[in-house]
């Protein structure tokens, strides 16, 4: 998944319960997003576009030092 703005996704199905992490630039980390909403943004042409009208604000974040 090539994008300037989502660095990293982490996946642990046993911890999370079927939800993935992203991590935006190395400065948040969004916590819990859904399974759904991970494919839908993995086959979005436009990534940065889509992480901020349907998941920034929507799930629980920390921000990474």
């Amino acid at each position: 998944m090539p994008s300037t703005v989502i660095s990293a996704i982490l996946y642990d199905p046993v911890y999370r319960n079927s939800a993935y992490d992203l991590r935006v630039r190395n400065d948040l980390r969004l916590k819990n997003v859904p399974e759904t909403i991970y494919a839908e943004l993995k086959d979005s042409g436009a990534k940065g576009i889509f992480l901020n009208q349907e998941i920034k604000g929507k799930y629980p974040y920390v921000k990474i030092k």
